[in-house]
């Protein structure tokens, strides 16, 4: 059985964008190495799927 990746950013985790810092997201989805965030404001909106490095505290 696989064992779970160790990831730098937990889920349900405040993020931001390095390209948008001001627009505040959640972590909801890790998976193959790709994290699913939703919007904080408008969790309506499309989430968007980010890379690690992508994202800052």
């Amino acid at each position: 059985m696989d064992t779970p990746e160790e990831t730098y950013f937990k889920i349900g985790e405040h993020v931001t964008t390095k390209v948008a810092p001001n627009v505040k997201m959640i972590v909801r989805k890790y998976f193959a190495k790709i994290y699913y965030c939703t919007f904080v404001d408008d969790p309506e909106k499309k989430e968007l799927a980010l890379f690690e490095r992508e994202i800052i505290h």
